[in-house]
Order: structure tokens, then C-alpha cells, then sequence
């Protein structure tokens, strides 16, 4: 939920790769299908809140949760829900607009929410920040690369030289594939244990997941490493 990138693939493809980092002891359960809104829906499971940073319905939507806004703020619970069970929420709405429009987003913390959605006209990319008191919407273009590092853990000029890896990363690509992107969300940085991509910081804080989903024309993949049991999840099944 901490780092994200998007790379695309195409007019109907991409591939969405999500860091989690978390306190080792909130360790999430392995992705599956979970009936939300009448629909299977696949996600690591965050059991503490039944949330989960990362969910896909495999067909049209998929959506990653950072925490934090633009800035790092100052944790004042309680908070109406957790950010977690709003990312399976959003699937309940069907349409983003009609999230957008209807679902209450005061009382939450601030959030970014990244949203893709794959529909006829092709993928539309949208990026939705909670600041705590403002929805900011915008739309972003989905032939384009991007990376979001969470603005609680990572100030401003670290998120800066983390966009630089990134940026040297593409440089070096004549294309993407899932596997190279998995790779550098495990080895991206310059050996600071506090910053890199891979961070852990006194074992308090630490990276304990890399989840990656791929979408490619009428197929979807996800790809799970669980950093804290060494082993990996491909491809979610399928009810």
C-alpha cells in the first residue's frame, strides 16, 4: 500500500505492482475470491480489518489504496471505517463517478486510491486523494507510466528520488513484462533499508508483501509474494 507503480501495455493492457509496507506482526492472508456486491472479487486479506490495499474484479476494475494524502497528517482516530474495507466498497458502486458521488468520505483518513478501469472505450486511469476534508479527483493519462510512494512514511524529497529510480528503471525497458517490474519493486534503491523499495526500519516498520496484477486484452493475472513466509501465490483462482 506504500509503493505503487502503473506501466502500460497497450490500448487494453497494464501492469499494476503494489508494495505493502506494514507492521510485521499485521500480516494479511494470501489472495482469493470474496463475493463483494454479488461479484468474485480477488485481494490479499488484511484480517485485523477485513480489508484489504489491493483488489481486483479481474474484468473491469482494478483499485490500490496508499495511505496519506499529498502530505503526511497526524493520525486522530477514530475514524467512521477503515480505508481497507472502503477499497471493497468501492466495487459495491459499479461505476467510479457514482462512488465518486455517493459514497461519504468524511470521517475517513486520508487517503490516495488509485482506480483503473478497463471498459470499451479502452482504460481510463483516475487517481482520488482524501486530504481529510477535500476529495481531490484526477484524471490521469493511461498511456503513461507512474509511481506513488505514501506520503505517511515518505517525505517529499524521498518520494522525489524514488521517482528517479523509477524513471532510470524505464529508461532501461524495451518493454514490460510482469516478472522485470516484480523484480525492481524488490531491488529498487541505493542500499538504505529506511527508503528502498524493500524498506524495514527497526523491524517496527517493514515491506512485507509485493502484490502485482497484469492485465493483458480479455485476461487478468495476479501475483502475490508474501515477504514474510518466503513463498509466492500466481494467479488467484477462480471460483
Amino acid at each position: 500500500m506504500c509503493t505503487v507503480t502503473f506501466l502500460p501495455k497497450g490500448k487494453s493492457g497494464y501492469i499494476l505492482t503494489s508494495n505493502r509496507d506494514e507492521t510485521p506482526k499485521r500480516a494479511a492472508l494470501p489472495p482469493k475470491p470474496y463475493i463483494v456486491g454479488g461479484k468474485a472479487i480477488y485481494f490479499p486479506k488484511d484480517p485485523l480489518a477485513g480489508g484489504s490495499w489491493i483488489a481486483t474484479d479481474k474484468n473491469r476494475f482494478t483499485v490500490c489504496l496508499l495511505n496519506g494524502g499529498f502530505e503526511k497528517h497526524k493520525h486522530q482516530p477514530p475514524y467512521r471505517l477503515s480505508r481497507g474495507q472502503m477499497v471493497l466498497q468501492f466495487f459495491e458502486y459499479y461505476e467510479t463517478q457514482r462512488f465518486i458521488d455517493q459514497f461519504e468520505f468524511s470521517g475517513m483518513e486520508p487517503f490516495t486510491l488509485i482506480v483503473v478501469d478497463s471498459n470499451i472505450e479502452g482504460i481510463q486511469l483516475h487517481q482520488l486523494v482524501w486530504d481529510g476534508n477535500t476529495l481531490h479527483i484526477k484524471d490521469l493519462n493511461p498511456g503513461t507510466s507512474f509511481i506513488w510512494s505514501s506520503s505517511t512514511l515518505y517525505p517529499e524529497n524521498v518520494r522525489r528520488e524514488r521517482s528517479s529510480w523509477f524513471s532510470q528503471w524505464l529508461e532501461e525497458q524495451q518493454a514490460f513484462f510482469q516478472e522485470e517490474i516484480i523484480s525492481f519493486h524488490k531491488s529498487g534503491g541505493k542500499g538504505d533499508a529506511w527508503n528502498d523499495f524493500i524498506m524495514n526500519r527497526n523491524e517496527v516498520v517493514k515491506t512485507v508483501s509485493v502484490t502485482s496484477i497484469e492485465k493483458r486484452d480479455e485476461d487478468f493475472s495476479m501475483i502475490y509474494h508474501d515477504l514474510l513466509k518466503e513463498k509466492g501465490v500466481i494467479d488467484a483462482p477462480s471460483l
